[in-house]
């Protein structure tokens, strides 16, 4: 596997390079990358082998490796990141906008995320619940009026990517394809949501990281055939 090198203009190289095991399509795989890419750091994608178990005994994806150190958790390696790498932040100054960046972090770990994934299981039409997906659609809905009062309630300027943004536009962006694919019916994208979305989406990091991604994203659907394959 080659090194990936940050290489949107404006942005300064570390010269620092951690292997990451992860798989194509995984979310919080994504949202690592978007901190990655963002701290200027390189990096080389590894798949988990059959002695991956041995080194992360959790299973967790995906995973850190810096020398003799093996990271799990997305978040508790975007924090490691921080702490190693506090330039450009990723945590705002402030007590109070520090706890509501985390606040937002926890949101899509805890609650938007999970909604998401109940549709996991059902994006193959044939083995589709129409239960569960009705089950999901409530779930994914409250959560996403729930976004839409933290999103108007936070001090973070959208300038910048702070470190609760990386999962919340990989999350939105998996919502974002299953509704255009007809695996639920449509969902209320609030305006909030909706600028939100346009503003992340106009974040160099964010442009590389998605449109390296999006095709990952494609392919998962096709296997569950829920996106014709191209002839």
């Amino acid at each position: 596997m080659e090194w990936r090198l940050p290489a949107f203009k404006g942005l300064r190289y570390t010269g620092e390079m951690y292997e990451i095991y992860s798989v194509d399509h995984s979310l919080y795989c994504a949202k690592l990358r978007l901190a990655l890419r963002t701290k200027g750091v390189a990096w080389r994608d590894i798949p988990p082998t059959s002695d991956y178990l041995a080194r992360v005994p959790t299973g967790n994806l995906p995973a850190l490796v810096d020398g003799d150190l093996t990271l799990t958790d997305s978040e508790a390696i975007a924090e490691y990141l921080e702490e190693k790498h506090p330039s450009p932040a990723m945590l705002p100054t402030g007590l109070i906008p520090r706890a509501k960046c985390r606040e937002l972090s926890r949101f899509h770990d805890t609650r938007l995320e999970p909604a998401l994934r109940l549709l996991f299981s059902n994006v193959d039409p044939a083995t589709r619940s129409g239960s569960e997906v009705e089950e999901a659609h409530a779930e994914i809905t409250k959560r996403l009026t729930a976004l839409s009062v933290l999103l108007d309630q936070s001090p973070l300027p959208r300038d910048r990517l702070w470190l609760c943004d990386c999962g919340l536009i990989v999350t939105l962006e998996w919502l974002d394809i299953i509704e255009r694919h007809s695996v639920l019916p449509a969902l209320h994208w609030s305006g909030t949501v909706r600028s939100y979305r346009a503003q992340m989406a106009a974040l160099p990091n964010v442009t590389q990281e998605l449109t390296s991604y999006r095709p990952r994203m494609y392919e998962w659907m096709q296997s569950k055939g829920a996106v014709e394959r191209k002839p």
